[in-house]
């Protein structure tokens, strides 16, 4: 009788988890909405900044060191631009997340790669996943490691330097100094989610591939 109790509550918690498929397009709609903007700004960024962006994909020494560096800034802006307008609104969005997925992975190999995992860098090196994840030699964990060795002891005398020589209350009103270690850990983050939205497509209702496969009856742009 108890063996029965329990799975007919188990089978109404699934039914019940079931019920959320309705609201389904809420995961797509958000993952759009959050990328969206944050790749037409770096779209943006290297348009208006292009001869710059140029000499910095093309410089071995303090740049990417990539060949044919114009055209893969082009291809890059080009990327962002129509892949961020795309997801704004839910248009093709399974087939442009494939240039954007293939940006963010280049981005991440090529400039955030030796600065480990981090994008601000952590102040304790005890709290620090990469004191687990070098053990196994994941890629960028020794030096993010290293980094955050120092980055406590570089903090404590910014903050002593500040507040005797400027107004330290005014400055931190709005948060905390940090040090930007500009690792992987947002380009793989917008990589992921790029991900799901290869698979999932852009959600129903609020998308224009939605209305468009259900005027046309044919699913080719997000299925």
């Amino acid at each position: 009788m108890n063996t029965m109790k329990i799975k007919l509550k188990v089978m109404r918690i699934y039914w019940l988890l079931n019920r959320t498929r309705v609201v389904d397009w809420l995961a797509p709609l958000g993952f759009r909405l959050y990328l969206a903007p944050i790749f037409i700004i770096f779209g943006l960024n290297k348009l208006n900044n292009f001869e710059s962006v140029v000499a910095w994909f093309g410089n071995p020494d303090g740049g990417l060191g990539l060949p044919m560096p114009a055209l893969l800034a082009g291809l890059a802006i080009a990327a962002e631009l129509i892949g961020g307008f795309a997801l704004l609104i839910g248009l093709a969005v399974r087939w442009m997340t494939i240039p954007l997925m293939i940006t963010m992975l280049v981005a991440a190999l090529t400039a955030h790669a030796s600065n480990g995992w981090y994008y601000v860098a952590p102040t304790d090196p005890n709290t620090n996943i990469a004191k687990i994840t070098r053990s196994v030699g994941f890629p960028g964990a020794q030096e993010s490691f290293e980094n955050s060795v120092a980055v406590n002891a570089k903090l404590t005398k910014a903050r002593e330097i500040l507040q005797e020589h400027g107004d330290y209350k005014w400055l931190t009103e709005k948060g905390n100094f940090v040090i930007l270690n500009n690792g992987m850990e947002l380009a793989v983050t917008y990589f992921l989610m790029l991900l799901s939205l290869f698979f999932t497509g852009a959600g129903r209702f609020v998308s224009f591939d939605y209305w468009i496969n259900k005027k046309t009856g044919l699913a080719l742009l997000s299925k």
